[in-house]
């Protein structure tokens, strides 16, 4: 069951319940000042859980340093940084 966000009409305090699809729409009632509350339209959210392709680096920027010298055929020897 997901998680939607109400807003009390009475008070304007805003309550997270867990609440089945096909009662999503019906009001609920305020915790704190038993008013009438309604569904709010909020953004979505979501948590991956595990291992998987998203752990495992997706998305990761792990490229290598580019050698200017590499493109010319130089190698190593004809970069600045090797004769160092």
């Amino acid at each position: 069951m997901p998680i939607y966000e109400y807003s009390c009409e009475n008070c304007g305090k805003v309550t997270e319940k867990l609440v089945s699809f096909s009662a999503a729409d019906n009001p609920v009632e305020c915790p704190d000042c038993k008013g009438e509350a309604k569904r709010m339209i909020s953004a979505s959210a979501f948590h991956l859980k595990g291992g998987g392709w998203y752990a495992q680096g997706y998305g990761k920027n792990e490229s290598k340093p580019s050698c200017p010298a590499a493109g010319s055929g130089g190698g190593c020897g004809g970069c600045p940084a090797a004769k160092g």
